[in-house]
């Protein structure tokens, strides 16, 4: 490997120009690399291919889920379906919470996070089309919050952004519009 040979003039009779540099410690690295590259070479693919990473980068065909984050002092407003809807908060709560306009409601306890944080998560189906709407009872004070909030869910489009409506309105505003979404 280029970084065990001598590339310096003589150097008493151990370190002669194009020999050995006869180091304690060969540098792995290097040599590892060589013999990936050698594995790659004879399996005809990436020896070390991070197939998740390869995946979401490279062929566009890893998922990524979307995720709204809803805060008291970020209200969104609007979640796309498929989307993660993540309701947080500074201290612990029971999220009361529905999907079909208070048919049925749920009761979620709050997770805590190493930093103080507290949140629920509330998947959003593919084909969801009803708003999320929740309230919060807030476990310290044993108090609730006397308001309900609500998210309003969007359609996605074939590429998964921005919903149908969306496009169709934005393709009247200008000559840019194919380019939006």
């Amino acid at each position: 490997m280029p970084e065990q040979i001598w590339d310096g003039p003589d150097v008493a009779t151990y370190l002669r120009f194009g020999g050995t540099t006869d180091a304690a410690m060969p540098l792995l690295w290097a040599h590892s690399e060589y013999v990936k590259l050698h594995r790659s070479a004879a399996d005809h693919r990436v020896f070390d291919l991070v197939e998740a990473a390869y995946e979401r980068y490279v062929t566009g065909a890893g998922k990524r889920k979307t995720i709204e984050v809803w805060k008291l002092n970020h209200q969104v407003q609007i979640a796309p379906a498929g989307a993660l809807l993540r309701v947080q908060a500074d201290s612990p709560f029971l999220l009361h919470w529905t999907s079909d306009d208070w048919q049925n409601s749920k009761d979620t306890r709050s997770q805590g996070t190493a930093i103080g944080i507290e949140f629920v998560d509330i998947p959003i189906p593919e084909k969801h089309q009803n708003p999320i709407q929740f309230t919060f009872l807030w476990l310290d004070e044993d108090r609730w919050e006397g308001k309900d909030y609500k998210v309003n869910v969007r359609e996605k489009d074939a590429t998964g952004h921005k919903g149908v409506g969306y496009r169709r309105k934005k393709q009247g505003q200008g000559k840019h519009a194919a380019t939006v979404g």
